[in-house]
């Protein structure tokens, strides 16, 4: 895949913070459609790689750009088209961050400093995912390989060694903390679960420590809640698995019902809840993105149902505390030494361009001096050519290792254009001697994030 010298890592996207929750249920891109939206990104004039991000709380394109401007357009329009609407309309809700800024946003993101709920560890599974499908779809280089690599070592790093996991639950302990309230406790309740996925696992999960009495699992594919099942049993939770055929009939019987299928269209109808007896309350969890229940359950009566919107408005101002606060600091060092490894690459097939030169002025210079004394006896000539080879490399070593160490360090961007300027060297050399044809672009200070 290859790229221009200019290009840069851009960053756009919805989220939580930013996006009410029906413009992100738009924005969502299904399993299904990931191909597609994959191949339409790197279809884009300006954009050489892409990874999506598209989870329950937020839809982000990473992207390797030729131009800014260009990029984001570009960006946007697929974002725009995949949910039906006019670039326009999302404009509002968008952040984007370039070059710098979308390094420390990715790192933030994967170390659980951007969730709905503060730590939250799903976030590095689906961000594994999301570049795993990335790679499938071959429209991964090295640059987002490298950035997506570290970011997930930054995530499993924030997660070592700080305890931010306590820093909040997550959006499933949250939504079943509302059960809890509402019912009493959940021991021996009844709960059924529909959708087997990772979501599915994480209610599961949870479920059993709250002391659940019985789960039953709802999913399209048999096999996926027939696992999750016969885990539950193991444990010794009575658990069976159904399919969605059956969900009339399962959800009269259930106490709390937890939904996050990743479908794209209503899957539990408010015809099929129906109104509950005062002294059989329900408690329906919607966490799926579109949603999963039927928003007109909300006003059936003896149901209360907890959904993405109810937890964005609760949780947008929970405070973070100091996991969070050495989390932060984490990402920060992480960032600080991505960028420095970016500089530093960037100013490598520059000094390594320095350094053929030189050798070919000597190679040069030895022909010359062979042509003038042609007798010259081979063991001195031999002697007179590496001690020339010896000074060269004596007067190169330290400027070479200095403007390494130089161009690491913040603002160091320039050391390399003047290094070619000093020296005359092509300003195509570097790339045309070593740079691999999907190599890692230079990383630039940006202006500042555009919103």
């Amino acid at each position: 895949m290859g790229r221009g010298a200019g290009m840069s890592l851009l960053a756009v996207g919805l989220s939580h913070r930013t996006t009410p929750v029906p413009v992100l249920e738009r924005a969502a891109v299904a399993e299904a459609d990931l191909g597609k939206v994959l191949d339409q990104l790197l279809s884009a004039p300006s954009v050489s790689e892409a990874v999506l991000l598209s989870t329950c709380n937020r839809v982000e394109v990473y992207a390797v750009v030729e131009t800014f401007h260009g990029g984001v357009n570009e960006v946007v329009e697929v974002l725009a088209r995949q949910a039906g609407a006019e670039p326009a309309e999302l404009h509002e809700h968008l952040y984007v961050h370039y070059a710098a800024a979308a390094v420390e946003h990715l790192f933030s993101v994967a170390g659980g400093l951007d969730s709905m709920v503060v730590g939250e560890a799903q976030i590095l599974g689906q961000l594994r995912s999301a570049y795993a499908a990335a790679d499938a779809a071959g429209v991964v280089g090295r640059t987002l390989h490298e950035l997506v690599q570290q970011a997930l070592r930054v995530g499993k790093r924030v997660h070592t060694d700080t305890g931010i996991d306590h820093a909040g639950a997550s959006v499933v302990s949250e939504a079943l903390a509302d059960a809890e309230r509402a019912l009493g406790g959940l021991t021996g309740r009844r709960a059924l679960v529909v959708g087997a996925g990772s979501m599915g696992g994480l209610a599961v999960a949870h479920l059993r420590r709250a002391g659940i009495g019985e789960v039953v699992i709802a999913n399209r594919t048999a096999s996926n809640g027939a696992r999750l099942a016969a885990a539950l049993r193991a444990d010794g939770v009575p658990a069976r698995s159904v399919g969605l055929d059956v969900l009339a009939d399962e959800v009269e019987r259930a106490d709390v019902l937890f939904a996050c299928t990743g479908s794209v269209d209503t899957v539990v109808g408010a015809e099929l809840i129906g109104d509950r007896a005062p002294d059989r309350p329900l408690v329906v969890c919607d966490l799926g993105l579109p949603k999963d229940v039927d928003p007109a359950a909300a006003l059936l009566a003896g149901v209360r149902v907890v959904d993405l919107e109810t937890l964005q408005r609760r949780l947008s101002d929970a405070p973070t505390g100091q996991d969070a606060a050495r989390a932060a600091e984490i990402v920060a060092e992480e960032v600080r030494g991505y960028l420095a490894g970016q500089r530093s690459a960037e100013v490598t097939p520059t000094v390594t361009a320095l350094r053929k030169r030189a050798a070919e002025v000597v190679d040069t210079e030895l022909l010359r001096l062979d042509s003038r004394l042609p007798e010259l006896d081979a063991a001195v000539r031999d002697e007179l050519a590496n001690t020339v080879r010896r000074v060269v490399d004596k007067l190169l070593h330290t400027p070479t290792v200095r403007v390494k160490q130089l161009a690491a360090a913040p603002g160091g961007a320039g050391y390399a254009e003047a290094l070619r300027e000093l020296f005359g060297l092509d300003p195509q050399a570097p790339t045309a001697v070593s740079a691999p044809a999907t190599g890692i672009p230079p990383l630039t200070q940006p202006e500042g994030d555009k919103r």
